[in-house]
């Protein structure tokens, strides 16, 4: 009986991590209010009422949690280039949103930008907003560990995940990757030259 309980549960975490899967890919490529949850339901093989069943909450939590799933995966990638020589981390951080592009064929974007825009509670915005000042804030410190001044690096952070949204709605509007290439481009040599100017304050005169 234990052994049944242990599977069962293991099954059970399984669509509820599909579900969350799934609902972060529908919020990147529909948005917010497009998003079907029905959708959600038939990609992730989750039998109807699952939804109340794993997310108590209903949608407003489902979203809440593909939100997180959303943000860990770029966490996640930024802590793998930690340590690395800044620009390679700003190489890093577009890399992660060209491959979006690219797996939705130009049909998705940044989850997180879609429920801003459209966040329909408090508890979303919120959300979204701790999201974002996160990945600033760890996007920062790779920055600062590969060759860019703090101070630098925040503004730096800043800039990037800006223009890393940008490129992906024009991307996105032009189904190229062209635009987002440019601004990639460009970010990654402001990167370049903010760890030649470190160098040159600490160099003695």
């Amino acid at each position: 009986m234990i052994i049944v309980i242990v599977k069962g549960a293991l099954v059970a975490d399984g669509v509820k991590q599909r579900m969350i899967r799934e609902a972060a890919l529908a919020l990147a490529r529909k948005g917010l209010q497009r998003a079907s949850f029905a959708e959600v339901l038939e990609a992730s093989g989750a039998p109807r009422g699952s939804l109340y069943h794993h997310f108590p909450g209903g949608k407003a939590e489902l979203v809440l949690e593909a939100l997180g799933a959303a943000s860990e995966r770029v966490t996640q990638a930024l802590d793998a280039v930690a340590g690395k020589p800044a620009p390679e981390v700003a190489e890093a951080f577009f890399a992660i949103w060209r491959k979006v592009l690219a797996f939705t064929d130009f049909g998705g974007g940044c989850a997180v930008a879609a429920v801003t825009v459209a966040a329909e509670t408090p508890a979303q915005i919120d959300a979204a907003a701790a999201i974002f000042r996160a990945w600033r804030e760890r996007l920062a410190a790779r920055l600062a560990e590969g060759g860019v001044d703090a101070g630098d690096a925040a503004r730096l952070a800043a800039t990037l995940v800006s223009a890393a949204e940008g490129a992906v709605v024009l991307a996105r509007a032009e189904r190229a990757f062209e635009p987002f290439d440019l601004v990639a481009a460009e970010l990654v040599a402001t990167v370049k030259a903010a760890t030649r100017l470190r160098r040159a304050r600490r160099s003695p005169a």
